[in-house]
C-alpha cells in the first residue's frame, strides 16, 4: 500500500508537506496509548513481559504476566503477578519501572469510590511489588494513564462520571488526588447516557493536555496538565462534542501526525480528528462504521489502536467479535479494509507488541488471549495459533525485559 500526498510523495517519508496536508507534519513519538506500551525500538525488542488486567472472577485473581518472544511468537505460561480486585486496566510509567492498575470497585477503605494501585516492576523477572494504593473518589474507575514525564497519573471513574489526577513520586508511589473533577450532564440514550460516564484517559505527546472521552455526555473533555503538581484543570474550549448517541469510549493519537481517533461504543463508529497541539484543539474530520454492511446483530465497540508505523487503525467489536482494520489515507481519513474474527467472545482490548508485528487480543467472555500476526505493509491479520487461557482478560500491556 502506498500513501501519498497531492504531490505524489509518501507522507511517511521525509518530504515536507504543504497546504492542507500540513496536519501530517511529524510531532515526535506518541505518548503511551491504551493499547500498547512501546519501551524501546522494534530492532531492540528481544523478549517482553506481557501484563494482563482482569476482572476478578472464579477464574481470575488479579494481574497476570507471561513472557513473549517477538522473534518466534513463543510465550510462557501465565503466572499471577499480583492479587488485585478488578484490576481491569493497566498503565506503565514511561521508564517502565512502575505499573499502575485501576481497582474498578464502588467502595474503597469504607468510602464510596474505587482505587488506583502502584507496583514496582522487576525488569529482569517481570515480578510486581506493591507500593501503595489511593482512592479515586469516584465509583468504578475503568481507565488510567501516566503523562510522558511520569509525574502525573489521571484516572477516569466510569460509575462516578468523574476524573482524578494524582502526583507520582520519584519512587513510583502515588500521592492523594490533587484534582477531582465531576462531569455533569447527560445525552440521548436513556439507558446508557442517563449521566456522565468518563471512560478513557489519553495524554498528548507533549503532556500538556489530557483527553477524557465521556460516554454519557457524548463529549471528549480536554484538560490542561500541570505535571509537576500532578493536577489538571479544564481547558478552553473544555470539550469537543460527537454525534448524539455515539458514546465515545477510548481515544488515541496517531504516532506520526497531528491526528487522533476516538472509538464510539454505542454507535459502533470511529471518529477522526485533526489535532492542533499548540492550542489543544480537536477538529472533527470523519466518522466511519466499525461493522460490515448489513450486520444487524448486537454490538458495542471497545478498543482502538494505531499500528506503530501509523498506516492502519484497528477497532474491536464486541458482539460481532472482530477486529475492524482501516487504512489511513494521505489526508488522515480512514478506509475500511476488512474484519478478522478474534476467535473468542467480547474482545475488550488488544495491543501491538513493541515490534509492531504481533497483536494479543483479550477476549473477556471466553477467558482467552489470542495471538495474531500483523503485516505492517498490508494491514493483514493472521491467526498465529496461540491461545492463553486467563479469566476475564480486559487489558494487555507490554514491557521489554532485560535478559
Amino acid at each position: 500500500m502506498t500513501l501519498s500526498t497531492t504531490a505524489g510523495k509518501n507522507w511517511f517519508g521525509r518530504t515536507a508537506l504543504k497546504g492542507s496536508l500540513a496536519i501530517w507534519l511529524a510531532i515526535g513519538p506518541a505518548t503511551l496509548t491504551a493499547c500498547a506500551c512501546l519501551l524501546g525500538s522494534a530492532e531492540a525488542a528481544s523478549s517482553c513481559f506481557v501484563y494482563v488486567g482482569t476482572y476478578t472472577t472464579a477464574q481470575s485473581k488479579g494481574i497476570y504476566m507471561f513472557k513473549f518472544d517477538p522473534a518466534s511468537g513463543e510465550s510462557s505460561a501465565p503466572v499471577l503477578a499480583a492479587e488485585a480486585r478488578n484490576a481491569s486496566f493497566l498503565a506503565l510509567s514511561p521508564n517502565g519501572r512502575f505499573l499502575y492498575a485501576v481497582n474498578e470497585t464502588d467502595r474503597f477503605d469504607g468510602q464510596p469510590g474505587g482505587a488506583v494501585t502502584a507496583y514496582a516492576v522487576d525488569s529482569r523477572t517481570g515480578s510486581l511489588t506493591l507500593l501503595n494504593r489511593v482512592g479515586t473518589r469516584g465509583a468504578g474507575p475503568c481507565h488510567l494513564a501516566v503523562d510522558p514525564s511520569g509525574k502525573c497519573l489521571v484516572a477516569a471513574n466510569y460509575g462516578g462520571g468523574s476524573v482524578a489526577a494524582f502526583p507520582v513520586r520519584s519512587d513510583g508511589t502515588l500521592g492523594e488526588a490533587r484534582s477531582f473533577i465531576q462531569h455533569k450532564g447527560k445525552s440521548v440514550n436513556p439507558r446508557r447516557q442517563e449521566g456522565p460516564h468518563a471512560h478513557g484517559v489519553t495524554f498528548d505527546s507533549d503532556g500538556r493536555f489530557v483527553f477524557v472521552p465521556d460516554l454519557g455526555l457524548d463529549q471528549i473533555l480536554i484538560y490542561r496538565v500541570n505535571a509537576a503538581e500532578g493536577s489538571i484543570v479544564p481547558h478552553d474550549p473544555p470539550f469537543v462534542s460527537v454525534a448524539p448517541g455515539s458514546g465515545p469510549r477510548h481515544f488515541v493519537f496517531h504516532p506520526k501526525a497531528r491526528l487522533a481517533y476516538a472509538v464510539n461504543e454505542l454507535a459502533n463508529t470511529v471518529g477522526v480528528f485533526e489535532y492542533d497541539n499548540a492550542k489543544g484543539v480537536l477538529r472533527h474530520r470523519q466518522t466511519v462504521s466499525t461493522l460490515p454492511d448489513g450486520y444487524a446483530g448486537d454490538n458495542t465497540t471497545a478498543e482502538i489502536g494505531v499500528d506503530p508505523q501509523g498506516r492502519f487503525v484497528i477497532a474491536s467489536n464486541r458482539g460481532h467479535d472482530s477486529l475492524a482494520v482501516f487504512a489511513v489515507g494521505g489526508d488522515g481519513t480512514l478506509t475500511l479494509r476488512g474484519h478478522t474474527s478474534t476467535q473468542g467472545k467480547t474482545p475488550r482490548n488488544f495491543a501491538f507488541d513493541p515490534s509492531g508485528r504481533w497483536i494479543w487480543v483479550a477476549n473477556q467472555n471466553s477467558n482467552s488471549l489470542v495471538l495474531f500476526r500483523f503485516a505492517p505493509e498490508t494491514g493483514t491479520l493472521e491467526l498465529a495459533g496461540r491461545t492463553i487461557n486467563i479469566g476475564a482478560p480486559v487489558c494487555v500491556k507490554y514491557m521489554l525485559s532485560k535478559d
